[in-house]
């Protein structure tokens, strides 16, 4: 018999070994995907009339979350989910107080990509992302895009003449970074940040035809219809549950005129198409990973940036919304139905501003019943803590600069595994002059520094009955608290953390 040489015998020996080791890793790959002023009950499993049916199996096979947060605002919130700790904490745009969980996993052997909106300072290829698609801006045209679009650090010319849709490039180039990923047989890491359904309203026509008669009923009855679909959902599974109602600021349906009711309907179908096509294009990237026998093994977490924007801005009125030359927004009216059953929208800190539409999905995993609901509270801070014990690493104590804010969340794994989790001590809310504290069941919020409100959640989750004048000492302290944490953790000017003022603001939108 032939005896095989020292130096090939110890080259098959370490093949050998690189290939076991391989085989034990079982890691997860990790999907996130945040959409862009998408209100708590615009999509089908969170009670939309808007054909969601992708989003809806993964509810359908996963769990939902009914009492997840954000901070009711793109930039903040983006810089939560990506470093774990409170915007201002981690430096805001800039990220320079904290670390990414591309950087975080990149160092854990993961393979890390992003498509979409950045909204942040730098690039994603700066902050651990190896890949990188998309727009570096806020918001874009979706049809003609911006001047700010890269691939992988380098500027990207949007091709204007061939068709171009952000909403679908976006899973495009997701498609074509799982395929690399695939090649580099490591896990991945996989951030999909949609511009959907942010403003300017633009849409496929394709998709406008299926919703351009179903809001000529009007916002009144879409929203109650909204509510009777949650309650037969069980989304919030007791009978306690009093919707918010129609703000004053948003007049009944049927004291608009003709003209106006016919021009409400159709932008708030060209909004819904928008979430349309995104659900269809986050579809089309989970069939990609079915194809490539990587869905079984990923954690895919969906959740949105903030509630339903109520801002106006609305030129080029005059084009249909898949002309590039229009730029609709959609009104109150619809905003307040984006956020059935809660009060108020995007930036401000009561329910409206800060519940995330959240949905956790994993078939090798995820050990709670399939279509399961929880309302567990959670917050974006904790999707750090969370892929870091997926991906079976650790929160550095330092980053390369010598310092890094600590932790802020914790980790979502209990959840996930169907038990009770350890809740925060309190969650810490502010945007620009509103603000908020959860401890518990009780909420302390103010809107544009208006006087203190307390709620009890337990009972009233959509914020009606006022508690702030029969419990002050409580007021006292949980505002308190507020003021401690915006100074010495989120590490707030002292402008920015002055006290609520003596009178109420009126809502104005």
């Amino acid at each position: 018999m032939k005896r095989i040489p020292t130096r090939l015998l110890t080259a098959l020996v370490a093949l050998l070994f690189v290939g076991c080791t391989h085989a034990q890793d079982t890691r997860p790959n990790i999907l996130v995907i945040m959409a862009d002023d998408l209100g708590f009950a615009d999509i089908g499993c969170f009670g939309a009339e808007i054909q969601t049916p992708n989003l809806d199996k993964l509810a359908d096979n996963g769990l939902r979350f009914t009492q997840f947060y954000n901070t009711a605002k793109c930039h903040s919130s983006r810089v939560s989910l990506l470093t774990g700790l409170y915007s201002n904490q981690a430096g805001q745009e800039s990220l320079s107080r904290g670390i990414t969980t591309a950087q975080v996993l990149r160092n854990a052997g993961y393979f890390t990509a992003m498509t979409g909106k950045w909204h942040l300072k730098d690039q994603p290829t700066d902050h651990g992302f190896q890949r990188y698609w998309g727009h570096l801006s806020g918001a874009c045209n979706f049809f003609t895009g911006d001047n700010t679009f890269r691939l992988n650090g380098e500027k990207w010319v949007v091709p204007r003449d061939e068709g171009f849709y952000t909403t679908t490039a976006n899973a495009d180039w997701a498609i074509k970074f799982i395929d690399e990923a695939k090649t580099k047989d490591k896990p991945m890491y996989l951030y999909m940040a949609f511009n959907a359904p942010h403003y300017p309203l633009h849409c496929l026509e394709e998709d406008y035809r299926v919703y351009e008669d179903t809001y000529k009923p009007g916002w009144d009855t879409i929203r109650k219809a909204r509510q009777a679909k949650q309650k037969e959902l069980g989304l919030f599974g007791n009978e306690y549950l009093t919707p918010a109602p129609r703000p004053d600021h948003v007049k009944p349906w049927d004291q608009l005129n003709v003209k106006d009711k016919y021009w409400e309907s159709q932008r708030m179908a060209a909004y819904a198409a928008m979430v349309h096509r995104m659900d269809l294009e986050i579809g089309r990237v989970l069939d990609h990973l079915r194809k490539n026998d990587m869905f079984d093994n990923t954690f895919v977490l969906f959740v949105s940036d903030n509630g339903a924007c109520p801002f106006d801005r609305t030129r080029g009125k005059q084009h249909r919304p898949w002309d590039p030359k229009s730029y609709w927004c959609y009104s109150p009216g619809w905003a307040h139905v984006g956020n059935t059953p809660f009060r108020l929208y995007k930036q401000n800190q009561h329910e409206g501003g800060i519940s995330s539409p959240a949905i956790a999905h994993w078939p090798a995993g995820l050990k709670t019943e399939p279509g399961s609901i929880t309302d567990q509270p959670a917050h974006l801070i904790d999707v750090m803590a969370t892929v870091i014990e997926l991906g079976n690493t650790s929160y550095p104590e330092k980053d390369h600069q010598g310092r890094l804010e600590p932790l802020q969340g914790k980790s979502l794994v209990p959840i996930l595994n169907g038990e009770s989790r350890e809740p925060h001590d309190a969650l810490y809310f502010n945007f620009s002059v509103n603000r908020a504290i959860r401890v518990g069941d009780m909420k302390l919020v103010s809107f544009r520094s208006s006087p203190w409100e307390l709620y009890d959640l337990s009972t009233d989750r959509t914020e009606l009955n006022n508690l702030a004048a029969e419990q002050p000492e409580l007021v006292k302290s949980m505002g308190d608290s507020w003021h401690h944490w915006a100074e010495h953790v989120n590490l707030m000017t002292e402008k920015q953390r002055r006290p609520v003022k003596e009178t109420m603001q009126k809502p104005n939108f």
